[in-house]
């Protein structure tokens, strides 16, 4: 059970809901003071305080003064109106963390929202009731806009939802649910889709996601380091110390101990000068790596615990501010994807070095009869071919601003287009990584050599799926497979 308290929610928790499942509760004492809250600002409002949002129109049209009786008129109009995304419905494990991060911001305490609204995020979650959102329509300021209006509007009763995992008219899902479709009040729309949930939810997962796709890319590049004869002097300790980034010591430091017993190695070290770089410098690359997805997670741990709507509310003020703009999670989302990018460029540069003979020593394309068998020629045209993909992909979303509302809103982040790229972006990578299992598990039956007990136990659970290649055969389901594994947790588990 994961409790929602606006000031300590984690990435994991968030990963917790969205992914595996976890059930939310609300701390009584957050709810208390979102309760009185709330009463102060309707006082507020009834004093006749111009407030944007509540008494006034949206966007460029702010100086449309609302009547006190249109006010919840005026939140469900902007729900439906503002709902105006397209394409294919989000992937629900990212509506999930989406509807967590927006409770959790609403529950900071300056939305001046009732703890009904918090409650309806919470029982539509526990309850598994997933409004259906479509990918695209915002451009991350102010807020995901459309995006959470989706999920408003499913709130409401109208447009599409899952109930548990099946599209309806969101009005059956609701009834389904035992919950009733839920009225907005007064500056509860606005501040329900003025913020950067969409952006920072979805990255939320991308990231957990990240973490692990290192984790395999550092596990599958031990096979390849001992099927091309690395040496791991590179490695030294102070070595690594006399450039001491984090990422780079921790990185290196583990790989060298991974490699601890292996024949191979003790040869190369006794051998060999250097290696090409994408042996020789995986510390730096990939500890750079793993320093960015750190830095990543510091902003979004703030990002998820933050009130992004506007105005905000504290005592007696109504301040229209700018906490909406979702350049910190914007430049994260493009940061991360120019780093994995770059880390599967380094994968394939190992992948295309094992399936050339003249650079790794091997038979060509790591096949017994090359001619007659084409062996792993293609596998290597997948990985550029995907490695292209991402290149194109890694153009950075925030480096692009498009006004909006009549230029009222005229610098605005696209962090939503950066998060939903950076999904396909990992997907790549991981797909990369699992022509390396596959490619270095092949190239290592070509030595007689002893590799080290960590990369050995790599290479025994690919081979617990994935026979060796003595004929041609589609690569293409091996590929998928190895993936499979890897999305279960299976390499990791394998080697702690």
């Amino acid at each position: 059970m994961i409790e929602i308290d606006g000031k300590s929610l984690s990435i994991e928790d968030v990963y917790a809901v969205a992914v595996e499942g976890d059930r939310l509760s609300i701390n009584d004492e957050t709810l208390k003071s979102i309760e009185e809250k709330h009463r102060s600002f309707i006082q507020l409002i009834n004093s006749d305080r111009t407030v944007y949002g509540v008494n006034t129109g949206f966007g460029s049209l702010l100086n449309v003064r609302i009547q006190r009786d249109q006010e919840i008129e005026l939140q469900k109009n902007l729900i439906r109106s503002h709902s105006s995304g397209v394409g294919q419905y989000l992937d629900l494990k990212y509506v999930r963390a989406i509807m967590v991060v927006r409770l959790n911001s609403l529950a900071v305490g300056y939305s001046a929202v009732s703890p009904d609204l918090l409650k309806m995020i919470m029982d539509m979650l526990n309850k598994d009731v997933i409004p259906a959102v479509p990918k695209y329509g915002s451009v991350g300021a102010s807020g995901d806009l459309a995006p959470l209006a989706h999920i408003g509007l499913a709130m409401m009763g109208e447009g599409k939802a899952f109930y548990e995992g099946r599209l309806m008219d969101s009005s059956k899902a609701l009834e389904k649910a035992g919950l009733k479709p839920y009225e907005f009040k007064e500056k509860e729309g606005v501040a329900l889709i003025n913020g950067t949930s969409f952006m920072a939810g979805i990255l939320s997962i991308a990231l957990m996601d990240a973490h692990d796709t290192l984790e395999n890319a550092l596990r599958s590049a031990l096979l390849s380091f001992e099927a091309l004869n690395g040496t791991s002097k590179a490695f030294t300790p102070w070595i690594l110390g006399a450039r001491p980034h984090l990422g780079q010591v921790a990185i290196g430091n583990r790989f060298r101990e991974y490699l601890k017993g292996s024949e191979i190695v003790e040869r190369s070290d006794r051998t060999k000068v250097q290696d090409a770089y994408t042996l020789r410098c995986i510390p730096q690359v990939y500890g750079s790596v793993a320093d960015v997805l750190d830095f990543a997670e510091n902003i979004l741990s703030v990002e998820i615990n933050s009130a992004t709507d506007n105005p905000l509310f504290n005592g007696d003020e109504v301040v229209s501010g700018g906490n909406f703009h979702g350049e910190p999670v914007a430049l994260i989302a493009d940061f991360l994807s120019i780093a994995l990018t770059d880390l599967g460029n380094m994968i394939e540069r190992r992948i295309a070095r094992l399936v050339d003979t003249n650079l790794s020593g091997l038979p060509p394309f790591l096949t017994k009869n090359s001619g007659l068998n084409s062996g792993y020629m293609i596998p290597q045209y997948t990985a550029a071919a995907l490695c292209n993909r991402n290149k194109v992909l890694s153009y950075p979303s925030s480096a692009d601003t498009i006004p909006t509302s009549a230029n009222q809103e005229d610098h605005v982040s696209m962090g939503a287009n950066g998060s939903l790229k950076l999904l396909e972006i990992l997907d790549n990578v991981r797909y990369i990584i699992a022509i390396e299992y596959l490619l270095g598990s092949q190239a290592l039956e070509f030595t007689d050599k002893r590799m080290s007990p960590s990369t050995r136990k790599i290479y025994d659970k690919v081979r617990e799926k994935i026979k060796p290649l003595d004929a041609d055969r589609p690569a293409s389901f091996d590929i998928e497979e190895i993936k499979r594994m890897m999305e279960k947790g299976e390499f990791i588990s394998a080697l702690q």
